[in-house]
Order: structure tokens, then C-alpha cells, then sequence
């Protein structure tokens, strides 16, 4: 798995980058059914590898700048396959040093364990990397394998949002769900 910033025992975690358009596009569209009640309605281009380019480009330049971070998921056994994808969103500096996270995973692998591995794994990178005291996940109620992924990562529910995010087309409560840098509690 080379051009991986770091790994975990199961996944690569590859820096977004404009080449990898076509196969993130491939993820998406693979998984846009299963993804779409716990999503944002997306437009067509989403799912296209000219719009993928288009948000990767976009990550690049986040990454520049250190306000964001999104790597791509790989298997070993399947290198340029695109089986996941987290992100490190919003980042805030200061006195606040936090961020969100995201992540997604390959519906033919839930259940494996893989969605708390990448989310561990990613809010290690952000502490240990960029320094962050903090990393934040929203996640809708019942949505209960993505609950138990980040409880699973280390993340401890810190109270509920009423209508925090519009999930295909509707304002949805979320639990918040907090990890903290060990170093620094």
C-alpha cells in the first residue's frame, strides 16, 4: 500500500488527491443506496469522477492550509479499490484545538469492526499529527452501527443536537460523541 499517509492493521489511509477521482467516485456510486439515510441529498455530479475531482481538489487545498483533512480508504488485498473514506472537518485552532470527524466504509464491509478501526486511527493521527485536543462526531440516533463505531473508537457521548444537520432532506437530531487527546486530559 504505498503512497499511504498511515495505516491501521486492516486499512491504508491515502491523502485525498484529484487521482484517485474515478475510484472515490466508484465508492460513492456503489454505495449511494446505502448511504442516502444518513446523508445530505447530493447532486448527480457527486457521483461522477469530474465531481469527485472537483471535492478532492478542494481537500487538497484544505490540507494546504490545515483546516481539513480527508484520506481515502484501501484494503492490502485491494489497492486502488476505495473501500472507505474519513475526514477531519472544521478545524479550529486557538484554545479550542478541535475538529469533526467524519468517516464512511463500504457497505459490503459493515459489521467488521473497520468503521471504529478508521475512526480510532484517524483521531490518533489528529492528535499525535496536528496536535488537536480534541476530536468531534454527530451522528444520528438511530443510527446504531455508527454509534457503537465510535464508542467502539473511544468516543463518549456528550448530549444530543435537536435538527443539527439536514440528512436527505430533513433536519435530524444528532448525538454528539467527543474523543480527547489522552496526552492532554
Amino acid at each position: 500500500m504505498t503512497g499511504c499517509v498511515f495505516r491501521s492493521p486492516r486499512l491504508g489511509f491515502l491523502a485525498a488527491s484529484p487521482a484517485w477521482a474515478e475510484a472515490a467516485a466508484a465508492f460513492y456510486r456503489r454505495n449511494r443506496t446505502a448511504f442516502a439515510p444518513f446523508d445530505p441529498v447530493q447532486p448527480e455530479d457527486f457521483f461522477t469522477a469530474e465531481g469527485q475531482r472537483e471535492l478532492l481538489e478542494q481537500a487538497v487545498s484544505l490540507a494546504e492550509e490545515g483546516r481539513g483533512f480527508r484520506f481515502l480508504l484501501v484494503q492490502p488485498r485491494h489497492p486502488g479499490k476505495v473501500v472507505g473514506v474519513t475526514g477531519l472537518n472544521e478545524i479550529v485552532r486557538g484554545a479550542f484545538q478541535s475538529c469533526f470527524l467524519s468517516y464512511k466504509l463500504d457497505r459490503t464491509l459493515w459489521g467488521r469492526g473497520l468503521g471504529s478501526e478508521a475512526a480510532a486511527y484517524t483521531a490518533e493521527w489528529a492528535f499525535r499529527v496536528l496536535g488537536l485536543h480534541r476530536v468531534e462526531a454527530n451522528i444520528m440516533p438511530r443510527n446504531a452501527p455508527s454509534l457503537g463505531a465510535a464508542a467502539r473508537a473511544g468516543f463518549r457521548r456528550e448530549g444530543i443536537s435537536p435538527k443539527y444537520l439536514r440528512i436527505n432532506g430533513v433536519w435530524e437530531d444528532h448525538i454528539h460523541m467527543v474523543r480527547l487527546c489522552e496526552e492532554t486530559e
